[in-house]
C-alpha cells in the first residue's frame, strides 16, 4: 500500500478545507479538481483572479466539485486579513496601508486565510521560492508552541523497504536551515517526530547522522550531532513522545542493523531509524536528490514543520499529482 493509499482516508475523515495559492498555475488548477475528487479535502480554495483562471483553467470544468476560485484581492475578506495582519506585524512597524499592499501577494493572503481560520493549511511553491515561502509563513502564521526552529522533511517512500523493514523514511533538515546549531537540531528532530506520528503513526526511531558513529571520529561537526543527541533524547523523555533517538551515527549504522550489531551494537535503534536528522542543508538536501534518483524512491516535499499552522511548500518542477500527494499530507498535519 503506498502512502497516499494510507494518507487519503484520513485526508478524507478530517473533513479540512485547503487553500491552493497559486491558481495562476495550470498544474494547481488540475490539482484542484484531483484533490476535490479524492475527498482529501472538503473544500478547496484556489486563489486566482477571473483573468488567470481564464488561462490557467482553460478546459477545466469545477462543476459539482467543492472548489472554489477566489478572486482574492476582491475578497470581502481582503481587509479583515489586511488589519489581522497590520495588529501581528505592527512591533515591525507594518501600517495597515502596507498590509494591504502585502494582502495582494498571494502568499500571505492565503496564510493569513490560514491563521485566521478561514482554511485548515495551505499549499504553494509551483512558483513561489522556498524562501517566499518560509518568510511568509513565519510572518503569518508563526512557529508552534515549545518550537522556535521552523524547518522542513521530506518523505521518501522506497522502492525496496530498508533492510529493517520501513517502506516510509522521513528526512530532516532537507529544505530549509543551512547550518542548523545542535540546539536548532533539537527542534527539528521534535518537530519530525511530530511528522512521522501524523503520516505513518508508529513509534518514531532517530538518527542523528554523521561521519562517525559513536565518538570513531572526532571533529566539532560531530561534536555538534552528540550534543543534538543529547539534548533530543532529554526533550523526547519531557515531552513523553514515542520515540528512541540515537547519534551519532553514519547512515550504514542507522539502517542497516547487521552494520549496526558490528559498529554500535548497544545502538537502541538497531539499524532501524525511520527518521535520519541531518547535520547541514547540504548533507539532507543531496541525500534526498540520490534517494529519489538512484533508488527510484517518491519524494514529497519539502514539507514544513514546527509551524502552528500547516503550510508547506512544493518542488518547482512539481506535477499536478505531486501537488496532490502534499495536499493530503498537508491535511493530516492540520489534524494534530
Amino acid at each position: 500500500m503506498s502512502l497516499l493509499d494510507t494518507l487519503i482516508p484520513k485526508a478524507r475523515s478530517a473533513r479540512r478545507t485547503l487553500v491552493l495559492a497559486e491558481g495562476h498555475d495550470p498544474r494547481v488548477m488540475q490539482a484542484a479538481i484531483k484533490i476535490a475528487q479524492a475527498g482529501i479535502a472538503a473544500k478547496v480554495i484556489v486563489l486566482a483572479t477571473p483573468e488567470e483562471a481564464k488561462v490557467s483553467a482553460i478546459g477545466l470544468s469545477f462543476d459539482n466539485l467543492p472548489v472554489t476560485v477566489l478572486d482574492y484581492p476582491r475578497s470581502p475578506d481582503f481587509e479583515r486579513l489586511a488589519q489581522a495582519f497590520a495588529e501581528l506585524r505592527k512591533h515591525k512597524g507594518v501600517t495597515i496601508d502596507q498590509a494591504r499592499k502585502l494582502m495582494k501577494d498571494r502568499l500571505y493572503f492565503g496564510d493569513m486565510m490560514v491563521r485566521e481560520g478561514l482554511a485548515d493549511g495551505l499549499v504553494a511553491g509551483s512558483i513561489a521560492s522556498t524562501p517566499d515561502m518560509v518568510r511568509t509563513a513565519f510572518h503569518c502564521v508563526g512557529t508552534a508552541p515549545g518550537i522556535t526552529t521552523g524547518s522542513s522533511f521530506f518523505v521518501m517512500e522506497l522502492a525496496s523497504p530498508t533492510l529493517a523493514g520501513d517502506g516510509i523514511l522521513l528526512y530532516a533538515d532537507s529544505g530549509v536551515n543551512p547550518n542548523p546549531t545542535a540546539e536548532q537540531l533539537v527542534d527539528i528532530a521534535v518537530s519530525t517526530i511530530h511528522s512521522y506520528h501524523a503520516l505513518v503513526g508508529r513509534q518514531a526511531r532517530v538518527a542523528f547522522l554523521s561521519f562517525s558513529t559513536r565518538g570513531s571520529a572526532k571533529h566539532p561537526l560531530v561534536d555538534k550531532m552528540v550534543t543534538a543527541t543529547a539534548l533530543t533524547r532529554k526533550r523526547v523523555e519531557e515531552l513523553k513522545l514515542d520515540a528512541v533517538v540515537d547519534g551519532e551515527l553514519q547512515v550504514d549504522a542507522a539502517i542497516v542493523p547487521a552494520v549496526a550489531a558490528s559498529k554500535c551494537p548497544d545502538s537502541p535503534l538497531k539499524g532501524a531509524a525511520n527518521i535520519l536528522i541531518f547535520p547541514d542543508l547540504q548533507a539532507g538536501n543531496i541525500c534526498y536528490k540520490i534517494t529519489e534518483r538512484l533508488a527510484n524512491a517518491k519524494a514529497y516535499g519539502p514539507i514544513m514543520q514546527g509551524l502552528a499552522k500547516p503550510i508547506n511548500d512544493l518542488s518547482r518542477g512539481c506535477s499536478a499529482d505531486d501537488i496532490v500527494g502534499v495536499a493530503a499530507i498537508t491535511v493530516c498535519q492540520s489534524v494534530r
